[in-house]
């Protein structure tokens, strides 16, 4: 399997994602979406962005490594963030920082969508995170 994850002249640039992945391979790995919880559903970082995002991440790897799949695997992310405004890109951003050589995602990412809402399913949850994966 092959993921290559570039951006082209021409489109936006400098961004903290590559707006382009192209992946061959035979078995296509989603992740649904992660929250920051532990295993046993305990919060992690409540009302604090840039910690929710970091264990959304370490439990989308979880996720990832349970089909045979890493960051590597990624063509694509998916972000939803609870009542988002431009100036929560910070935390937002500190929180991707934190943990991306701990999870093994490269700088800048796999193409991402960052997609504001007003609620996710419980009123702690700042952040979800959605992974779309190729493997062999």
């Amino acid at each position: 399997m092959t993921v290559h994850h570039f951006t082209p002249e021409g489109m936006t640039q400098p961004a903290p994602y590559h707006h382009v992945a192209v992946g061959t391979g035979a078995t296509h790995v989603h992740v649904a979406g992660q929250v920051a919880r532990r295993a046993d559903g305990t919060p992690v970082a409540p009302g604090d962005m840039a910690g929710q995002v970091a264990q959304a991440l370490r439990n989308t790897a979880v996720g990832l490594a349970g089909a045979g799949a890493s960051f590597a695997d990624v063509l694509r992310l998916t972000f939803y963030v609870t009542r988002w405004s431009p100036e929560k890109i910070g935390d937002f951003m500190a929180g991707v920082e934190a943990v991306a050589e701990e999870i093994g995602l490269q700088i800048p990412m796999p193409p991402a969508s960052l997609i504001g809402v007003e609620y996710l399913f419980e009123p702690d949850v700042l952040v979800e995170v959605e992974a779309t994966a190729l493997i062999d």
